[in-house]
């Protein structure tokens, strides 16, 4: 984590409770256009807006999940993939994982997981990189909320979160309907509407559903 990156996340985000997992502080924007604005010039991330400085859904949701049954990550070694805020890997880590790694591929998101890690006094390890043509590691539980937003990104999210269910991993995937999901793949384990933020998508709730993915191929059809 440079300092540049971390006096960039204290300075323009606040650190204050989840919405729907408030056991959990995040440095949270207040504010998302001029922030996004911000991230476009010396901070320029390849995926606007800044994923890191928001409590999207989908992380809250499985954060929420996770949170409610500990048994899932008590004692494993568990990777958050296009960690963000780094919301769901805290979550893991307060609920007992034995490991906690979170990566991705935007420094200012490095700095933010690492920063809300310590302020929820947890372990998290924050990773910068793009591990997607890889493999999870040793990872026995991998958690990945919301990322299935784009067409390009759910190709290649999908294909790594198959290699490591097929490598014994226990999947989730928290998701608030985005049009890339393939449904078909996974299996539903909880609903929940969900608080979000009104400026990024347009609603003050979303429902959003925890998935877990299946090793087989797609369910049949009817």
């Amino acid at each position: 984590m440079s300092e540049l990156s971390a006096a960039f996340v204290r300075l323009h985000a606040r650190l204050a409770p989840v919405a729907f997992v408030p056991e959990v502080r995040l440095h949270q924007a207040d504010e998302p256009i001029g922030l996004w604005e911000l991230t476009e010039g010396q901070f320029r991330s390849d995926q606007p807006p800044p994923f890191w400085a928001f409590a999207w859904a989908g992380g809250q949701a499985l954060a929420r999940y996770v949170t409610d049954h500990p048994q899932l990550v008590a004692g494993r070694r568990v990777l958050d993939l296009a960690a963000g805020s780094g919301l769901v890997a805290i979550a893991a880590a307060r609920a007992g994982a034995a490991a906690v790694r979170a990566v991705e591929i935007d420094e200012l998101a490095v700095a933010a997981v690492a920063l809300n890690a310590e302020a929820n006094g947890v372990r998290v390890d924050a990773e910068l990189g793009d591990v997607l043509d890889g493999d999870a590691g040793d990872a026995e539980v991998v958690l990945a909320g919301d990322v299935f937003y784009s067409e390009a990104m759910a190709g290649r999210v999908l294909r790594f979160l198959l290699r490591a269910v097929r490598s014994g991993a226990r999947v989730l995937v928290g998701d608030p309907g985005r049009a890339y999901l393939p449904r078909d793949r996974f299996d539903e384990l909880a609903v929940y509407d969900v608080p979000v933020s009104e400026a990024l998508e347009s609603v003050r709730v979303k429902r959003t559903t925890v998935w877990q993915l299946r090793a087989g191929g797609p369910k049949p059809a009817g």
